[in-house]
């Protein structure tokens, strides 16, 4: 019976995950990422696109090319419309877009300046959904809609609603000084963490529409007894008592629903956006897997960067995380970086064959994790090819 149930979970979680926009942000912290990968003109890029913000913080290091692959093609969709922005040249227009999440007259500038600029499958999306942009309705920002999008709209609102609540969070967002943020967040994590919370956080349905899967929820039941919300309540209070929150970015947005020009990603920095125009025709989207892509271009890439979906193929599709790493490790040099995060604290699941070809950067990522300033993740992992 529990394993038509999970079935049934990983079915909806895939038709989920299939037809809609999951991610508005990419949520893995790219500081960190650029400072592993140390990335340069000679640098051949293959990674998962997500929402695309942190191939375009890449490529503020002018690697030579990045491609970026998604299944979901609204994922690649979204990434088209912000190389429009850029290519379009208007940084004002693009921060309000992008940065605020909302533009009045979006609709006549998409249709002038964008819509020109986009491949035929992101313009089928964004006739449809440009409208997300307006500032309209009652969610405001763009960084309200998706499936996670939407759960940020209904937190927010349910924290707006409680007394003082607003005020708390705008005062743990501008403090200055870590005891400054462990004062206010310690007032702030009851309402965090209250009963309706917390049973929302252990539903797999909450899950599925944060884009965790099944099999990831898993993995940290196995290291947390009292399941998801011991994992998030300890990275929360990593995240908000132990970094500085200034250039927090990540939460900032997911708890007011934009960014400001002082805290926001490095493809949003007015000061970037020349490096952007001149670097933006080197990042291409392709709508398939990694497998695919790879069997399609072959060659012998510098870096892969593939997030964490190694935790989903390891419980669900072994034979076809073997042939992902086949094709990676055919399609390296020694020295190619491979970066990936799990909800593991420990990836173990790993064939023999990978172990061999990999040296692990153990002691570099424990350290680089703990300045990651989004708390999603169990661990960091930069492998070198052999």
């Amino acid at each position: 019976m529990q394993k038509r149930i999970n079935k049934l979970k990983d079915k909806i979680f895939s038709k989920v995950h299939s037809n809609n926009l999951i991610y508005n942000t990419c949520w893995e912290d790219s500081r960190i990422d650029r400072q592993l990968l140390n990335l340069n003109d000679t640098s051949e890029v293959v990674m998962i696109t997500s929402a695309g913000c942190n191939a375009l913080n890449y490529s503020l290091d002018n690697p030579k090319t990045i491609n970026c692959i998604d299944v979901n093609p609204r994922q690649n969709s979204l990434l088209e419309l912000k190389k429009a922005s850029i290519k379009n040249g208007d940084f004002n227009l693009h921060f309000k877009m992008f940065g605020r999440g909302r533009y009045k007259n979006v609709d006549e500038y998409y249709q002038s300046k964008l819509k020109p600029l986009l491949p035929d499958y992101a313009i089928k999306f964004w006739d449809k959904k440009i409208n997300k942009f307006n500032g309209r309705g009652t969610k405001k920002s763009f960084y309200f809609f998706g499936t996670s999008g939407n759960f940020a709209w209904l937190f927010k609102k349910y924290f707006d609603s409680k007394p003082g609540t607003h005020q708390l969070i705008n005062r743990l967002l501008n403090c200055e000084s870590l005891e400054e943020q462990k004062e206010a967040y310690f007032k702030l994590e009851s309402k965090f963490m209250n009963k309706i919370i917390l049973w929302l956080m252990n539903r797999h349905l909450t899950m599925m529409l944060l884009g965790v899967p099944r099999a990831q929820k898993d993995l940290i039941l196995e290291k947390y007894p009292d399941a998801m919300v011991g994992y998030i309540k300890t990275n929360l209070r990593h995240v908000f008592t132990g970094i500085p929150i200034r250039d927090n970015y990540f939460w900032r947005l997911y708890l007011t629903g934009r960014y400001t020009k002082n805290c926001s990603p490095e493809y949003l920095k007015e000061n970037n956006f020349e490096v952007l125009q001149n670097n933006i025709d080197g990042l291409k989207t392709h709508t398939t897997t990694i497998s695919d892509f790879l069997k399609k271009n072959p060659g012998k890439y510098s870096h892969y960067v593939l997030l964490d979906h190694q935790d989903w193929l390891a419980y669900h599709l072994p034979e076809a995380l073997y042939e992902e790493w086949e094709l990676i490790l055919n399609n390296s040099l020694p020295g190619t970086k491979i970066l990936m995060r799990s909800a593991a604290l420990k990836i173990d699941f790993f064939p023999e064959f990978i172990q061999e070809r990999i040296e692990w950067k153990t002691e570099m990522t424990e350290k680089a994790h703990s300045f990651d300033r989004v708390g999603t993740y169990a661990s960091t992992y930069l492998g070198i090819v052999k």
